[in-house]
């Protein structure tokens, strides 16, 4: 997580509604999203020192700004995501545009194979995890596998609040899981359980999910989430994460936060 894709909300607002936060009459403060963007890239590159990648915003593309949605990376290998909703599909070829011109060899899964990119896949090391039901495609991570040789186990998404994978999930890098358990259903809950012993194992109560608390990125010991959670920064830092909580409301009014403005690119 030492270097992050970002994109500058200079087009970021609400034109349509593809998730339950999404609310086309409850208007973004665009100052105040521009402010709280730049106040989480300071944290990143001055606190937590992290090499950021800016790529350009687009006019008519207001959730550009979500790069975690662009792909997911692995090496030199970016698999651009397929978008479900129509409203994103425009962004796709920008994304593609972005990792060709930077070196990146590039994957492409077949149209109407749906799937969101890091929104939707994450892990560990030894194994990863694929949100879906929401956005993603089941049948998506069956071809990563094979692709990249790793384990992924899937896991569906039962509450239409926490629609990307990492809205509910957070892998951290000393093996624990920041997560909200009611967002998957009875076999999530005992895959994570499998995977991952109890001692490292956070849940998060549901009036911090739903502040996006699990929606949050961690580089070594630092995590950054958004401001609001208290009770998950006590825990974290319990168990020696420094937090660093960024106020990101103007986002989360769009169903995002701290990971879903970012893509890791290592």
């Amino acid at each position: 997580m030492s270097r992050l894709l970002v994109c500058p909300p200079d087009y970021f607002g609400i034109e349509y509604e593809i998730n339950p936060w999404m609310r086309v009459s409850n208007r973004v403060d665009h100052a105040r999203a521009v402010t709280q963007w730049h106040e989480l890239m300071r944290v990143f590159e001055e606190d937590v020192n992290v090499v950021l990648e800016r790529m350009a915003p687009v006019p008519g593309l207001p959730d550009l700004v979500f790069t975690a949605n662009a792909g997911v990376v692995v090496g030199r290998t970016a698999v651009v995501s397929r978008f479900r909703y129509a409203e994103r599909q425009q962004e796709e070829a920008h994304f593609e545009n972005w990792f060709r011109t930077h070196g990146y060899e590039v994957m492409t899964l077949d149209q109407g194979l749906y799937f969101e990119g890091a929104g939707d896949l994450l892990g560990f090391p030894e194994c990863w995890f694929g949100g879906y039901r929401q956005r993603s495609d089941i049948r998506a991570f069956s071809i990563l596998s094979e692709r990249f040789h790793r384990e992924i186990i899937p896991l569906e998404l039962m509450d239409s609040r926490f629609y990307h994978l990492d809205t509910c999930f957070c892998p951290l890098s000393g093996g624990d899981v920041l997560y909200f358990p009611s967002a998957f259903d009875a076999y999530g809950q005992t895959a994570i359980a499998d995977r991952i012993p109890a001692a490292h194992r956070i849940p998060v109560r549901e009036p911090e999910a739903l502040r996006f608390a699990c929606n949050a990125v961690c580089v070594g010991k630092d995590v950054v989430l958004p401001a609001g959670c208290p009770s998950t920064e006590s825990a974290l830092q319990a168990r020696g994460y420094r937090t660093h909580a960024v106020h990101l409301d103007e986002f989360m009014k769009s169903g995002g936060s701290a990971k879903c403005l970012t893509l890791a690119l290592d």
